[in-house]
Formats: structure tokens, sequence, C-alpha cells
């Protein structure tokens, strides 16, 4: 088989893969469940999470959450399953600061790594971020070849 061949049957299928019905349905739940568990993380739709920094970047990352969903219907292409990742990363990347060495004004989750919410949160992120970079990086990779 050529090298053009190749790439363009590995194109295709990451083409298929972005398409793909369960992926897209699979990912779009992830994301509204992110976005659920830190709307209950933060005590309801009208609540802000306390410092105000924080409870903006919950609020960011609630309406990220629902667009990805929407996107992966409405137009699920690489910027969405890339925004998909950011939705799963961000978080876990904020989860793992906080019970770590805490972020400013937020100190009081250091240490806390078995809160039930905190544990579904990085359990959901983990695999929506598994499932975006399992269509992210094949099309990466197939252009560099």
């Amino acid at each position: 088989m050529s090298s053009l061949t190749t790439h363009t049957t590995r194109t295709s299928q990451v083409g298929d893969l972005v398409r793909a019905w369960p992926t897209r349905v699979a990912a779009a739940t992830l994301a509204v469940a992110v976005s659920f568990i830190h709307v209950k993380d933060q005590g309801g739709l009208t609540a802000l999470r306390d410092p105000a920094y924080l409870g903006q970047g919950y609020r960011l990352l609630e309406i990220a959450g629902v667009l990805v969903a929407l996107g992966m219907f409405v137009l699920p292409s690489i910027p969405t399953w890339v925004l998909a990742g950011g939705v799963a990363l961000g978080p876990l990347v904020g989860f793992t600061l906080t019970r770590t060495v805490g972020l400013p004004n937020a100190t009081d989750d250091i240490g806390n790594w078995g809160e039930a919410l905190g544990v579904a949160a990085v359990s959901v992120e983990v695999a929506l971020l598994a499932i975006a970079l399992g269509v992210l990086v094949p099309r990466a990779t197939s252009r560099r070849r």
C-alpha cells in the first residue's frame, strides 16, 4: 500500500470516528455530566463557589460542557473535540492543584482526595479525555505522515 493510500485510509478512519454516532453520544453525555457535577458542587445553578474566580471558572466550565454536548450533534468537528478535551483536562488540573498545593484563597480541599463528588468528577473527566484523545491523536499523527 502506498504512503498516500495509507494516509487517506487513516484520515478517512479518523473522519468516520469524528462522525461516529456512539462516540459522539458518549462524549456528549460525559460533557453534560462534567457540567452537572460542577453545578452540584457549586451549590446549584444560581450559586457561585467562593472565591469568586473559582466560581466563575466553574461557570465557564459548565457552559463549555453544554456547548460540547450540543456541538457533538450540531458540528462534530475537530475544534469540538479539542474543546471536549479541554472540558476534561481543565478540571483535572484544577482538581490536582486544589488537592495538592491549593489555589489562592482556596486551600480547604488540600488532601481531600476521597470526596465522592470529586471522585465522580475525575472518573467522568478521565473518560471524556480518553475519548477526545482517541479521536484527536490519530488525526494529528496521520497529518505528520
